[in-house]
């Protein structure tokens, strides 16, 4: 796909060189497989996850820096690394939401701008306002699977609009999957056939089942 210079050495780019992982929930495996042995027990719903890498360094210093420091400038950079692993990307990306009131206080939404970037990257179109936050939650940072599940009962709506059969939800980590499962499953219950997760940083922690 096409995609821009983006300012990382060689010597960068060398950690961020792919790894042996599961097409499906995108942790990493062996060798690459289509599907792990918890997919093929408990799959997630959505169809398959891209990520950059784990969310160590190099990546989650950059990832810090971008969401807490308000470093914003580097939402292109990740999303370039990001497309450089993207063959087949989705018509239709959507980033998660944010709820107004941390917008308002981050100031931007760190999906969205991913998501922005990436679009452009990929020439695909995105859609900022998909989704719709329309419960405050605690932060997912720090909470367990049960905890991040019952955080996000009811917190998220999907804004009505003529959607094509296949769409990604960009997001910038994706540490037990609890708040893509929800926006998959919203997605596909509107008839969207193939949800893809594209993220920059993909964590270790394996939650299987979800639901």
């Amino acid at each position: 796909m096409p995609t821009s210079d983006v300012v990382w050495c060689e010597a960068c780019l060398s950690y961020f060189a792919p790894v042996p992982r599961c097409q499906q929930c995108g942790l990493t495996t062996l060798i690459p497989v289509d599907k792990c042995g918890a997919c093929l027990n408990h799959p997630p719903p959505w169809d398959r996850l891209i990520c950059v890498g784990e969310y160590q360094r190099p990546l989650k210093p950059l990832i810090h820096q971008f969401k807490y420091q308000r470093k914003f400038w580097l939402a292109y950079d990740l999303a370039q690394l990001l497309a450089k692993h993207i063959e087949e990307p989705a018509p239709m990306l959507a980033p998660v939401p944010l709820h107004w009131r941390r917008a308002l206080f981050r100031s931007f939404n760190q999906s969205e701008l991913i998501a922005k970037h990436l679009a452009t990257a990929l020439e695909v179109d995105m859609k900022p306002n998909l989704f719709c936050r329309i419960k405050a939650t605690q932060m997912q940072q720090g909470l367990d699977r049960v905890a991040r599940k019952k955080n996000l009962l009811a917190a998220f709506k999907l804004n009505p609009t003529q959607l094509p059969e296949h769409i990604a939800i960009v997001d910038d980590v994706v540490t037990t999957g609890s708040t893509v499962t929800i926006l998959t499953k919203l997605l596909k219950k509107a008839g969207v056939k193939r949800v893809d997760i594209y993220c920059i940083c993909r964590t270790a922690e394996s939650v299987y089942p979800l639901i």
